[in-house]
């Protein structure tokens, strides 16, 4: 933000919804009237011409219906509007008007009218050229040098930019004067596809191609070196001599003449040329005199200075995105001083490389003019993309502020510590018992319930499932707003996790009095054909409040939680015999039936089976459940790990609920297994795996893609070429590219949609290792939410910031400091800056060391404060089982087996590499796209697993002979009670 303003003389809105460009403003005498006053020509991409004459009352009056001389609708948009002696036999001014495919030159002349009616001005066509190729722009000059006397340039006045409090900024008052010739001007037009048009005015002399064109560039003209100046497609600033331009090949003809001695025929010589290593905006010729001039150009980052040979005067390095610019000379100071517009609606106004001044726009500006208007020279002229048309001029107004007289006392800093100590008190106190905001008064303004309905809708509304079976059920729910007070801006959102689906998740509501009561209905169905990771949603509605002091309201969220029923994503079924993977869930109450905690899903009614139940998802995978008879245990297992998640979670909610109606209020779960680690570090491994597929994936894709862009290039070359060449095969090697681009596209969109079913899948075991932490080590609420914050730090995985590193973070911080283990590991500074790491293994090291720390008795907490541990509370500490139910001896095993996954810390798992000449090309296509669907193998079942797989046998009521997790069971010296089988 610059510190001053630009003042505003006189300003403009021109038209509605029109845009203009760099090319669309001019100032000059367009009338030839004998005050030799400039007018503003403005052309829009609408295909409006205005032209104004400002003459404001008092400073920063707007416009006025007299200030516009003249508006015209020419009905195609006008791309560059210029004003010279384009007619042939008259030393008057006339305005050429460029259109896409037509070039206009007009007269513009005014009338003297009467006192009722004043001037009157009048625009009439003198020529005009139908172009046969879309132009781009445009530049005048004497091409060729004609002879004649000199002519006022177009910057004539802006040699100087003059306040109104008489700040002389720059230079002299005097206007320099260019090389342009007094006879006639003639015009160049440069074409889309990169070809010189040049007219001797009413007439057209000839075309010629620039060689080696791709796209069209600014374009000027240097009278006293004769030549033609723009920016080709590689960054390059080249010169062309208008007497080689005239001498080489027509665009039209083919065959070379004997007069092409200063050509090369249809290759045209460039004079010199500079890379400026960037795109250009803008080039202007600036000269004192006939023996020098300048050759600005306006880059993205810099500005440079040429000399007439192509070397480099000097260059600026510019620390925002430019706009526009207006380089000019100062005479008598023998400097070249330029007007910069960037983006920031800042004015900056440089002497050579020196910044002078700089001022703040009410704009953006495209384009930057400086004239004579209404007797005042040095006008600044700007024009915004949408029409802002504003004069200006630069200085300060005399601030009439006076600074008070500061009292000076002496300062009792005893008082204000202890002023300090008392306020610190009572945020502190009001902190702890309320917070910040009454948590009654903002729920008092809107009470949002939702009613889950408990039968499927009668007609599914699931659509585009993608499901194996035949008809997906959908559930309605209903979500009902009440206000107490008058909202605005209601909004709900509903969101549920994928592949959970709903019909509509947006409404908005209005509530323009107190007391109403609206009501949202929608249907939630499942999607995909694998398992959400949590049933619960939520409704989260935004609003707000308005008050006398704030009628535009204050902005306020409330959210309600709810919960889909687990039959709208599973079916009931046969219980499975064998299993891969099993969890048991501990109680200190006697079992419940199951046909009592899960009504919907009894395949059967006979009592012997009241302790078994099978539930089969919709995605495919199926879970068993079984209640011990006699002891007080739950056994879930499946062949997936990760979908033990949910039937576990809901068991334990039923059971809490169940005990809650019948009045008991000690009821307890616990875990007495070691920790499932090896089976969640394999998904963990496997999501992991995906990220760099889809890292190499889009690797290949970005070199196919620039060797796509580079055989385009040279085919283009050759189909402009108009001497034929052979293509070589080219068309063969774009062909088989593009479909080694689509087919890697595909590839990539394949794997992303398996990266992202990979990462619900870790959140549902993620969700089942924090569970069965938290019931091993009898964890409270607030440090299963600390766990959760660590372990679930995403809604989403990206590429960008992925699961691992964001997780591996978490749990570098808790690790640091509330489960350290000595003030040496709080020194330890952790990295800030988050990267994909090259393996999982530090990941996993840590999640061991984690669990290994809360065994030993740590305790998790928001605070670094190592206050004294807890007691220490290992696996197994259950009720000892009787000795006559025992029919096998307990396993014994090595104490550091504690966890089993001590090899996942030095095994890596091998990823393939996808290399270009194994992927496309060629029959491998299939298997390397196919290695991005890695399956993972499944887990051979011990011996003493066994045993849980016979209570279907209806020979002999089975028995368990370990400890139903799976894992390998531990030592029972370090884990008691663990391998023990009893009765089921």
């Amino acid at each position: 933000m610059s510190l001053f303003k630009a003042r505003n003389w006189w300003s403009t809105i021109l038209g509605e919804k029109e845009e203009f460009d760099h090319g669309c403003l001019c100032l000059a005498n367009v009338d030839n009237s004998g005050n030799g006053q400039d007018k503003i020509i403005v052309g829009s991409f609408m295909g409006y011409l205005r032209i104004f004459s400002p003459h404001p009352t008092k400073t920063g009056d707007g416009a006025q219906a007299a200030d516009m001389l003249l508006e015209v609708d020419l009905r195609d948009p006008v791309l560059q509007v210029e004003v010279g002696k384009f007619v042939s036999g008259t030393e008057m001014l006339h305005l050429a008007v460029l259109h896409s495919r037509k070039l206009c030159v007009y007269s513009v002349s005014g009338i003297l009218g009467n006192v009722e009616h004043g001037n009157q001005y009048q625009m009439k066509l003198i020529y005009e050229h139908n172009l046969q190729r879309t132009a781009c722009n445009m530049t005048y000059g004497p091409f060729g040098g004609v002879k004649g006397l000199p002519l006022l340039s177009r910057l004539e006045y802006s040699d100087i930019i003059k306040a109104h409090c008489n700040l002389e900024l720059l230079g002299s008052s005097d206007p320099p004067t260019s090389a342009s010739p007094a006879g006639r001007d003639l015009i160049c037009i440069q074409s889309i596809d990169g070809m010189l048009m040049v007219f001797e005015q009413e007439s057209y002399a000839f075309g010629r191609f620039l060689p080696s064109f791709l796209l069209p560039g600014p374009l000027a003209y240097s009278s006293r070196t004769d030549s033609f100046i723009t920016v080709s497609s590689c960054r390059q600033v080249e010169s062309y001599k208008y007497q080689v331009l005239a001498f080489a090949t027509d665009a039209d003809k083919r065959q070379e003449t004997d007069q092409q001695k200063l050509g090369s025929g249809k290759r045209l010589v460039v004079d010199w040329t500079l890379n400026i290593g960037e795109q250009a905006l803008d080039i202007c010729i600036v000269s004192f005199n006939q023996s020098a001039s300048s050759v600005f150009v306006l880059g993205e980052r810099n500005f440079f200075c040429l000399k007439d040979n192509g070397q480099i005067r000097f260059m600026k390095k510019l620390d925002w995105s430019p706009s526009c610019f207006l380089p000019y000379c100062s005479v008598s100071e023998g400097t070249i001083n330029t007007l910069i517009g960037n983006h920031n609606s800042i004015l900056h106004i440089y002497q050579d490389v020196t910044l002078k001044w700089a001022t703040q726009l009410p704009h953006i500006p495209v384009a930057v003019r400086v004239g004579c208007l209404h007797d005042l020279k040095g006008v600044i002229v700007t024009l915004s993309d949408d029409g802002h048309l504003q004069c200006s001029y630069l200085g300060t107004d005399p601030s009439l502020f006076q600074a008070p007289n500061v009292e000076s006392r002496e300062l009792n800093y005893d008082e204000l510590d202890v002023e300090m100590k008392e306020l610190q008190k009572i945020i502190k106190d009001v902190n702890k018992s309320q917070g910040v905001w009454p948590v009654t008064e903002r729920e008092d303004d809107l009470s949002v319930s939702v009613v889950v309905s408990p039968n499927f809708d009668s007609v599914s509304q699931a659509t585009d499932v993608e499901v194996g079976t035949d008809l997906v059920p959908s559930v309605t729910v209903k979500v009902t707003l009440q206000n107490r007070v008058v909202l605005q801006k209601v909004k709900l959102s509903v969101c549920v996790q994928p592949p959970l689906e709903l019909t509509c998740d947006q409404f908005t509501f209005e509530f323009m009095t107190p007391d109403l009561t609206r009501t949202a209905s929608f249907s939630a169905y499942l999607k995909r054909s694998y398992t959400p990771s949590e049933l619960e949603g939520k409704a989260v509605v935004s609003y707000s409040r308005p008050t006398d002091r704030n009628p535009d309201g204050i902005p306020r969220v409330i959210q309600c939680k709810f919960r889909l029923p687990l039959k709208l994503i599973c079916l009931p079924c046969q219980p499975s015999k064998t299993a891969s993977h099993k969890v048991t869930i501990d109680t200190n109450k006697s079992p419940v039936s199951l046909l009592g905690l899960f009504p919907g899903f009894a395949s059967q009614s006979d009592d012997d089976q009241v302790n078994v139940m099978g539930f089969h998802f919709l995605g495919g995978s199926q879970v068993t459940l079984l209640a011990s008879k006699t002891s007080q245990r739950y056994r879930i297992q499946s062949e997936q790990f990760e979908d033990l998640w949910l039937i576990t979670s809901e068991l334990i909610l039923r059971l809490q609920e169940y005990f809650e109606k019948q009045g008991v209020k000690d009821f307890a779960c616990s875990f007495s297994g070691s920790m499932p680690l090896q089976e969640y570090f394999e998904l963990i491994d496997r999501h992991f795996e995906l990220r760099m597929n889809g890292e190499k994936l889009k690797e290949l894709l970005s070199e196919r893609a620039v060797q796509f862009r580079a055989i385009q290039r040279r085919l283009l070359t050759r189909f402009k070429d108009k001497t034929p060449a052979p293509l070589q095969h080219l068309d063969t090697l774009l062909d088989g590219t593009y479909k080694q681009v689509i087919a890697l596209a595909d590839a990539v969109e394949e794997n992303q949609g398996s990266l992202f079913q990979s990462f619900t899948r870790l959140k549902s075991a993620t969700h089942l290792v924090i569970l069965l932490i938290g019931l091993w080590q009898k964890l409270s609420a607030d440090q299963i939410a600390i766990l959760e914050a660590a372990f679930l730090p995403l809604q989403e995985d990206t590429q960008e910031l992925g699961w691992e590193e964001t997780v591996d973070a978490a749990i570098s911080h808790l690790l640091k400091t509330c489960l350290s283990k000595s003030s040496k590991e709080q020194a330890l500074n952790l990295n800030s800056q988050l990267s994909i790491p090259k393996d999982t293994s530090q990941l996993k090291k840590h999640i061991t060391l984690l669990c290994d720390r809360l065994a030993k008795g740590g305790r998790l907490c928001l605070s670094t404060d190592a206050a004294a541990p807890q007691t220490m509370i290992m696996p197994g500490g259950c009720t000892t089982i009787p000795e006559s139910d025992l029919e096998e001896r307990s396993v014994e095993q090595d104490p550091t087996e504690q966890f089993t996954n001590h090899r996942h810390l030095t095994a890596d798992t091998s990823r393939p590499d996808l290399r270009p000449e194994d992927c496309f090309g060629n029959p491998q296509l299939t298997r390397a796209l196919h290695s991005l669907r890695l399956v993972p193998s499944s887990l051979a079942t011990s011996p003493q697993e066994a045993a849980w797989d016979t209570f279907l046998t209806p020979a002999a009521l089975p028995r368990r002979s370990t400890s139903g997790n799976l894992q390998t069971p531990c030592s029972p010296k370090s884990l008691p009670h663990l391998g023990v089988p009893e009765p089921w």
